[in-house]
């Protein structure tokens, strides 16, 4: 199994701008999550970023880097983008870290690339894990998904899905009492044929809705292979207090 991981990075994000350079141990944030992505089986880590001092932090640090273009609509063009500009194509198999999970766990992006390989019926896989606190479940910042039997995933929610009618009426004070719903985590893997498709797939309405891009692929007949992992990710960086927490977990 070979595969490259990419690590999409954008300069300025809305809640917490400049994100991907933010200081971590003395080096950028990115840096730190290529870094981490390189302890993986993957043959290559390529971050492709839309600003030339990403760029330049990266190479600071050896770091592969592409530069993409600035007016990308979402992370998946950008990687689209860096295919092209890589040479991939068909069934190349290409793991998407996101720049702001500098926690990201290498045995992680080795089980999406895994999973991706076994599953020839799927264009792309992702992982979840369990979710074991109500607050979590009903949380719209947490992303839901719920699987097939085998494996694959029939929709991504922000509502506590599958729905508990019984539990709903109690105040969904408690999770399901049958097999654990899932948090998704952002992690994908996919075919580079695909990936380079992907963007030109008109968006679908669920996708506008819930403001989940996965849905898209939904939507069209393709299906997602899901890794159920039995430990949840370190957390990852969207806001200022998220940065201080993940400095601590780093000391």
């Amino acid at each position: 199994m070979s595969f490259t991981v990419l690590v999409p990075a954008r300069l300025q994000s809305t809640r917490l701008p400049r994100k991907i350079l933010a200081d971590l141990g003395g080096v950028p944030m990115v840096v730190r999550v290529a870094q981490r992505a390189a302890l993986s089986k993957a043959a290559r880590v390529v971050v492709a970023a839309d600003d030339r001092e990403i760029v330049l932090a990266c190479e600071a640090h050896g770091i592969d880097c592409l530069l993409t273009r600035v007016d990308h609509a979402t992370g998946s063009d950008r990687l689209a983008e860096a295919c092209t500009l890589l040479g991939l194509d068909g069934n190349d198999a290409v793991v998407n870290v996101q720049g702001d999970e500098p926690l990201i766990e290498p045995a992680l992006i080795d089980a999406c690339a895994a999973l991706l390989a076994a599953r020839t019926d799927c264009v792309m896989s992702t992982a979840a894990h369990a979710i074991d606190s109500a607050s979590e479940f009903t949380n719209p910042n947490v992303v839901k998904v719920v699987l097939d039997g085998a494996g694959r995933a029939l929709y991504f929610s922000r509502a506590p899905i599958p729905w508990w009618r019984d539990g709903h009426g109690s105040g969904m004070t408690q999770l399901p009492p049958s097999s654990p719903p899932l948090r998704h985590i952002g992690l994908y893997g996919y075919r580079a044929g695909f990936l380079r498709r992907f963007p030109m797939l008109p968006p679908s309405p669920l996708e506008a809705v819930e403001s989940l891009e996965q849905l898209r692929v939904l939507w069209h007949g393709e299906r997602i292979a899901v890794h159920v992992s039995a430990v949840r990710p370190g957390p990852g960086v969207d806001t200022a207090e998220d940065l201080a927490r993940v400095r601590k977990l780093l000391v």
